[in-house]
């Protein structure tokens, strides 16, 4: 009964991470080739994705908490609880909830330096615009005038 409920958490939270990752492929993509701006986007967007996976899966599968379902207890000590239907429930809600839990965690912080580095790459953008206009105001003022005198 133990090994089921360890494959089942562990399809719960795959699944949850998957479809973290669908619905936040075309964000995450949009966001690293904005910044990168270079074909490197493609393998960090699938680093990001591993990611997501490793974190979701880590998180929504508590080894921990389903350890007391295996363990021996010693004399005295708090009975293990049965693996009847209403447990069941409680963990697979367990799995849902803490994956998702553990993604926003992750996609939280993918997304604040995400927005630092794109604030920082329009930075970049705007002082390199502003060079080429102070080129081109130099290039414009060192240009002969035509003099029809």
């Amino acid at each position: 009964m133990f090994i089921t409920l360890l494959a089942v958490t562990f399809l719960i939270s795959l699944g949850v991470s998957a479809l973290v990752v669908y619905v936040f492929k075309k964000p995450i993509d949009s966001i690293l080739k904005r910044i990168l701006q270079d074909e490197i986007s493609y393998a960090w967007a699938k680093y990001l994705y591993f990611a997501i996976f490793v974190v979701g899966v880590s998180t929504g599968v508590r080894v921990w908490e389903l350890e007391k379902y295996v363990t021996q207890r010693m004399p005295g000590d708090i009975p293990v609880p049965d693996l009847n239907r209403d447990r069941w429930v409680l963990e697979v809600y367990r799995t849902i909830i803490e994956s998702l839990q553990g993604l926003a965690w992750v996609l939280l912080v993918f997304f604040i330096l995400a927005l630092i580095a794109f604030i920082i790459v329009r930075i970049s953008e705007m002082i390199g615009q502003g060079s080429k206009g102070q080129t081109a105001a130099v290039v414009e003022d060192s240009q002969p005038a035509d003099d029809p005198a």
